[in-house]
């Protein structure tokens, strides 16, 4: 939380900065390369709207310290055809569950005569990586005034997570029907992009002069579409103007948008402005295009103001491409009593999953969605394993030394249950090896220079640590690494060398006193949420990963990679 709030003030330090250079201006753009039989000219006004003397800056989303405001953007394909005689008009509405119900927290605009509509208004969501944030998307037609999806109207919805649609950029899924088919070949696409830090919004005012005719009995009825080309040199629609009616010389009405939308923050990046004239029918005539950027609708102006510097955030590493390799490590110790009896920390109750089995779910199923290949290795240790019944440290729960790995949380689980009755719980408590055994690939990944997997290390644990001196070493050595540790304390042990690992009370140091490059142990007794809702304990333990994964790239001056996908550019469906 410290860390958060420390990046909001600097953020703000540098907003000061930024508005106290502003700027706001009225330019001529230099006449666009209409792709056209008769070019046009347009002209465009803009203004800082951060700045404030200008009396009407829009309020900023409430925000919550340690979360990120992410922007979805929508489109789908092949909708369904309620009327065999017109195209539906598509609305998308957004829910969230939330406190145990699913909630609209946002919706598209209604596009007219459209199968495959490209919406321009974003969904705006706060989000927590150490949340479950399930989410709906609903297609409904809004012919005739419909609000609503209704037997009438639906066509078609899909659920997934905040955290899966993040983790991949672009995420395309099958629309299904209320029983449960797929709406024929109908497919939405959601897009994620972060909105940065930044304050700072632009007015931007378009008029055209001499827009080629496309009407024969009338004239054009424009409206343009802003694009900005993403690192994969994709074009992503960030803003769709109205249409005005009968008008070769048309004036758009102004429309504010944060500088994020529009380019990023990168006052360079290409934007693409395309003129249609609209048609009721959805296929709208193409009048012609121009290419800018931000910096040169400033160029000109007497005081242009500062270039948007850009601090790196942890879904600029997620949506760059990052990975979280997720590794589970339990105590087999038989400090945990005989699984046998129901006193057992691992006792498997038919009635209720044991606080191991509670931990694996309720953390794993979040890291997961941040995983591409959903295989997870999972280990023991302090146990003697068949089939000579030796102590291991770091043995692999599905008994195959040579593939570790369990599909989805829910096979880790199931190799615990069938690792179980197989193992005698033995001891000590030493954590090293394990910890030594997932440094490794992160020591590979760090020698790589990029930013593609990050390592989380799982370790549920009753009891002491034997090997303290070992374990210290160990976690100092990973503090320089791609990695982080979580220890989730069950049972009511002493859990004081757990609190020394963590480091909150000062930097960790091995036994000949050198210390951790930085934090990378969180520590949770499980005994303080036994009362709370299943997801407290998610929260709180993975609360520090994405300050922790900023921090390794940071120091190692590592950038994320590019977002990978972006929406492409298609027909676009205004409303008139």
């Amino acid at each position: 939380m410290q860390q958060s709030r420390s990046r909001s003030q600097s953020w703000r330090q540098r907003l000061e900065q930024q508005r106290s250079q502003g700027w706001r201006a009225e330019k001529r753009i230099p006449p666009p390369q209409l792709k056209a039989k008769c070019p046009g000219r347009l002209l465009c006004s803009h203004s800082d709207m951060s700045d404030p003397e200008m009396g009407w800056m829009p309020e900023p989303p409430a925000m919550t310290l340690g979360a990120s405001r992410v922007e979805l953007r929508v489109s789908c394909h092949g909708l369904l055809d309620r009327d065999t005689l017109a195209k539906p008009h598509p609305c998308v509405l957004l829910k969230l569950y939330s406190d145990e119900q699913w909630v609209e927290v946002a919706r598209t605009e209604v596009l007219r005569s459209s199968s495959n509509p490209v919406f321009s208004r974003v969904l705006a969501l706060e989000y927590f990586f150490e949340e479950k944030q399930p989410l709906q998307f609903h297609v409904f037609d809004a012919e005739d005034g419909a609000t609503s999806p209704s037997n009438d109207t639906f066509l078609g919805s899909t659920e997934c997570t905040l955290g899966q649609i993040v983790s991949q950029t672009k995420v395309t899924k099958s629309l299904l029907l209320k029983n449960g088919k797929t709406a024929g070949k109908s497919t939405i696409t959601i897009v994620a992009e972060e909105v940065s830090g930044t304050n700072d919004y632009v007015q931007l005012t378009f008029r055209a002069h001499k827009l080629d005719n496309k009407d024969l009995f009338s004239k054009s009825d424009p409206f343009m579409e802003i694009y900005k080309t993403n690192g994969d040199q994709n074009d992503q629609l960030v803003w769709r103007t109205e249409v005005v009616k009968n008008n070769l010389n048309p004036s758009w009405e102004p429309f504010r948008l944060s500088l994020h939308s529009l380019c990023s923050c990168d006052v360079h990046r290409p934007l693409k402005f395309l003129v249609y004239d609209y048609d009721s029918s959805g296929k709208h005539d193409f009048i012609g295009e121009f290419t800018s950027t931000f910096q040169e609708m400033q160029e000109g102006t007497a005081d242009p103001g500062q270039e948007v510097e850009k601090v790196h955030t942890f879904l600029d590493y997620i949506m760059g491409g990052c990975q979280i390799s997720f590794t589970v490590a339990i105590d087999f110790t038989a400090s945990n009593g005989d699984p046998r009896s129901s006193q057992s920390l691992h006792c498997l109750s038919p009635r209720q999953p044991n606080h191991y089995l509670q931990a694996l779910r309720t953390v794993g199923g979040i890291c997961q969605d941040y995983d591409s290949d959903k295989r997870f290795p999972a280990f023991g240790f302090g146990a003697r394993i068949p089939p000579n019944f030796e102590v291991s440290h770091d043995f692999a729960i599905n008994f195959d030394p040579e593939n570790p790995e369990c599909e989805e949380i829910s096979g880790v689980i199931a190799s615990y249950r069938r690792c179980l009755p197989q193992i005698q719980l033995y001891g000590p408590t030493n954590v090293a090896p394990i910890i030594n055994r997932v440094a490794e690939p992160a020591q590979r990944e760090q020698s790589t220079g990029q930013a593609t997997k990050y390592s989380v290390l799982l370790v549920l644990t009753d009891g002491v640590v034997s090997d303290m001196a070992e374990t210290r070493t160990a976690i100092v050595r990973a503090s320089r690494l791609p990695m982080s540790i979580i220890i989730v304390g069950v049972g009511n042990a002493d859990f004081s060398d757990m609190r020394l690992l963590d480091g909150d009370d000062g930097p960790l140091r091995c036994p000949r006193g050198v210390p951790a490059a930085r934090d990378i142990v969180q520590f949770v007794p499980f005994r303080d949420f036994k009362d709370a809702a299943p997801s407290a304990l998610a929260k709180c333990v993975l609360a520090e990963v994405p300050r922790q994964v900023v921090e390794y790239y940071a120091s190692q001056g590592i950038s994320p990679g590019a977002p990978r996908l972006s929406t492409p550019a298609m027909t676009p469906s205004p409303s008139p």
